[in-house]
């Protein structure tokens, strides 16, 4: 029992024994390799280009701003490469007598604090070298600009000297401009080269917007140049030549002071030139745009001539023709209308108007004949003289159209006189058939009212027939009564038909209600009705409701069926 215990007692000891050396041996070991990753991350960071990123930033020359950003980068990285990669040294070696002296646990705690410190080292060296890469890459922007100034300063020096002329009398300044922003790159380089960042950069930046602003300007100059030298001068000429060769071909301006508006758009010219030598260009440039403007209008003045005057040559003649066939076409509307007048009335001032337009072609007549010497004596502008054409060409195309719409008026009352004597036979003959078709009927004889009615549109044609018959016939009197005789006529034989029809569905209506006259007492009553409204009252209408309402209440549907028979076959009636 004893030797047992003992034997249980070793093993257990043996057994946590090799428990404890297995978890010792793991945690050194995965201390272990921690150690190792901490020393490859530390040789990559020592193998990171940065000594060499910071030498050739160095060649740059950085100033200003730009060099102070750099030393701040440069001891950044000079306190990483000594303190913090001492630091990060020491704490590896503590790791490794602690991992090695089997105090495990501490091990892992300095592990872990030595992988903070390289995170940390790592985060500084990755904005480190951010900053120089921005730094580098900013600094060769800015050295491009530069470059691209120099590059358009030399451009601009060598255009001047090929095209000097080209700039006119603003070359002498642009030629200053140049040899000043000259200046300002040397004093740039002087500034930098002998310590004072600050001022050469301001320096550098006057340089740079001097070289496009007077790259602006050379582009500008040649082009309103152009047109000062050459473009407004030719023009200018070119008007005044056509104007002295106008003149002798005896033409006539209505501007008074033509020759002195070319000289005073001359004047601006030359004031232009002066402002361009003082290199004004946006001046010079508004000014060139409003000259273009002047000679424009100058060229119109002469071009409004010339097209009036052939305009006038082409219509002259024409012109005399026209007045004198509106004149013909005017005095024989007075003879028609004369004529017309005897046996029609006028309703719409026809006279007059035509006297009217009398009086207006006499005036255009007049004042053709009183401009002919002037044309001949050259002595009033072709563009007056198409004015007047043209107004006189409007005047008589309107009173041609009213001449015409006149005339046509005349010969539709002539016309509508021969149809309302047609239609007046026309409603006599309707009159008739309707009164024979009423008399067919045999009818014991009709009401008032229809009566009334039939005499009116007799009396009705009858005054049409007195309208037409009068010595001055009024068309638009005979026109209305035309119109009303047929909406009569339309009315009437309306009405003839529901009176025939009324009186002899009444008729069919009685014979069928007689089967129900000895059964039916209300039947017999309504017969009786019927009959004295239909034989001594003449109400037709009144009599089919009266025999109609009766039946349908003994036979309901009789009435409709009946009807329906009545008006499909009416011939057979």
């Amino acid at each position: 029992m004893g030797s047992n215990l003992i034997i249980g007692i070793v093993i257990a000891i043996i057994v946590v024994a090799a428990g404890l050396y297995g978890v010792g041996f793991y945690m050194r070991k995965k201390n272990q390799e921690k150690l190792d990753q901490l020393e490859k991350r530390k040789e990559s960071l020592f193998d990171l280009p940065i000594i060499e990123e910071i030498d050739e930033i160095k060649k740059m020359h950085l100033v200003g701003q730009s060099q102070n950003t750099f030393r701040d980068w440069n001891q950044k990285w000079a306190d990483i490469s000594t303190r913090s990669f001492s630091e990060l040294e020491g704490q590896i070696f503590e790791v490794e007598n602690l991992n090695e002296t089997f105090r495990f646990f501490k091990a892992q705690a300095a592990v872990s604090e030595a992988e903070a410190t390289m995170n940390i080292m790592e985060q500084e060296v990755k904005r480190i070298r951010d900053g120089l890469k921005e730094l580098r890459e900013s600094e060769e922007r800015n050295s491009l600009q530069v470059q691209k100034a120099l590059d358009v300063y030399e451009e601009l020096k060598q255009k001047l000297r090929e095209n000097g002329e080209g700039f006119g009398p603003a070359y002498p300044e642009i030629q200053k401009q140049i040899k000043s922003i000259e200046n300002e790159f040397t004093q740039f380089v002087t500034l930098n080269t002998s310590g004072d960042p600050v001022e050469a950069r301001k320096v550098l930046a006057d340089a740079e917007k001097h070289t496009y602003e007077v790259e602006d300007l050379m582009n500008r100059v040649p082009v309103v140049f152009e047109e000062l030298d050459k473009t407004f001068p030719s023009q200018l000429k070119e008007i005044e030549d056509s104007y002295k060769k106008m003149i002798n071909d005896h033409y006539v301006f209505p501007e008074e002071n033509f020759q002195a508006d070319i000289q005073r758009v001359a004047r601006r010219v030359e004031n232009s030139l002066e402002d361009l030598a003082k290199v004004e260009v946006e001046a010079v440039e508004v000014a060139n745009r409003t000259t273009a403007e002047e000679i424009d209008g100058l060229y119109d003045v002469l071009e409004r001539e010339i097209e009036a005057r052939r305009y006038v040559m082409k219509n002259a003649k024409v012109l005399t023709e026209y007045i004198e066939h509106a004149t013909r076409n005017n005095r024989q509307l007075l003879i028609e209308l004369d004529h017309t007048s005897q046996s029609y009335a006028l309703n719409h001032n026809e006279l007059g108007r035509v006297r009217g337009f009398q009086t207006e072609i006499e005036e255009i007549a007049r004042r053709n004949e009183n401009i002919a010497p002037e044309l001949d004596k050259n002595e009033i502008p072709y563009s007056e003289l198409q004015h007047f054409y043209k107004d006189a060409f409007k005047i008589l195309d309107d009173v041609e159209g009213q001449q015409v719409e006149i005339d046509d008026a005349l010969r539709e009352l002539r016309k509508g006189e021969k149809i309302a004597q047609d239609k007046i036979d026309t409603f006599e003959f309707k009159l008739r058939n309707l009164k024979r078709f009423v008399e067919k009927q045999r009818l014991p004889g009709l009401p008032g009212e229809y009566l009334e009615f039939f005499f009116m549109a007799t009396d009705r044609i009858e005054e049409l027939s007195k309208a037409l018959n009068k010595i001055r016939v009024d068309m638009e009197e005979v026109n209305k009564l035309v119109a009303i005789c047929e909406e009569d006529l339309e009315l009437l034989d309306q009405r003839t038909h529901d009176l025939v029809d009324a009186a002899a569905l009444t008729e069919q209506m009685m014979q069928y209600a007689n089967r129900y006259r000895h059964s039916h007492p209300e039947v017999k009553a309504s017969i009786d009705r019927t009959l004295e409204l239909f034989t001594n009252e003449y109400r037709y209408q009144d009599a089919l409701d009266e025999i109609g309402t009766a039946l349908e209440r003994v036979e309901p549907g009789a009435f409709k069926r009946i009807e329906d028979f009545y008006f499909n076959h009416r011939d057979l009636v």
